[in-house]
């Protein structure tokens, strides 16, 4: 699979099969994750990669954390959308709600569907990417390419991901679980498995804007 294909074909897995993804893909894929560009080669990712009780220890705190009610305070503020981008959330929120058939009447298959993203889609692999505290919000753009760095790398092993605020939205029970300082922050939670193709939440498709809305071409004719 070359790059582009790989680009054109990744989708956000939400449904996995419970084999472990072995060490030495893990491996390849987060070589992939750090060769990613950053400013003046700060290089300000950092990883815990989770697997085997670890795991099951966070999905397990994670999901106690929001069955006991107590609201999301991730390290960096939850953003907050209006507009088109408000829109484009809305539709395809609502598409997915369609066709995972999710009963929005029913308060207990949201909460479910919540504490499955806090859960890494019970993935059987994890991948919590942090940095330190004294980085500023530019270092979070190089997170991001290193995230879509290692999506990539995944999906060229088969290996299906997600990228999931929810899985930090609570900070101080990854650091206590991973043993880290809290000069560490949160950014993001990616799960990481082989995808269960016979589920619907393995095969949804998030929309895309169309080129004509997004680019402006200057000094072409």
């Amino acid at each position: 699979m070359d790059v582009v294909e790989a680009i054109h074909t990744r989708r956000s897995i939400r449904a996995f099969k419970p084999d472990p993804v072995p060490r030495e893909v893990l491996r390849s894929i987060l070589r992939a994750a750090l060769q990613a560009p950053s400013w003046e080669n700060t290089q300000p990712w950092e990883f815990a990669v989770l697997g085997g009780e670890v795991m099951k220890n966070v999905k397990e705190a994670l999901a106690a954390m929001g069955q006991a009610g107590e609201k999301p305070h991730l390290d960096f503020p939850w953003p907050k959308f209006t507009g088109p981008y408000m829109e484009r959330l809305r539709s395809d929120g609502r598409r997915l709600v369609r066709e995972l058939r999710l009963r929005q009447d029913c308060p207990d298959s949201l909460r479910r569907w919540r504490t499955s993203m806090r859960t890494f889609f019970d993935a059987p692999n994890g991948v919590v990417m942090y940095m330190d505290a004294s980085l500023s919000q530019w270092s979070l753009l190089d997170m991001g390419i290193a995230a879509e760095n290692l999506m990539l790398a995944a999906w060229e092993h088969g290996v299906g991901t997600c990228a999931l605020a929810a899985a930090v939205a609570y900070p101080e029970v990854l650091r206590s679980l991973l043993d880290l300082p809290e000069s560490k922050k949160m950014v993001l939670g990616i799960a990481l498995g082989y995808p269960d193709l016979s589920q619907p939440a393995a095969t949804f498709r998030s929309s895309r804007e169309p080129m004509e809305g997004l680019v402006t071409w200057h000094g072409f004719d």
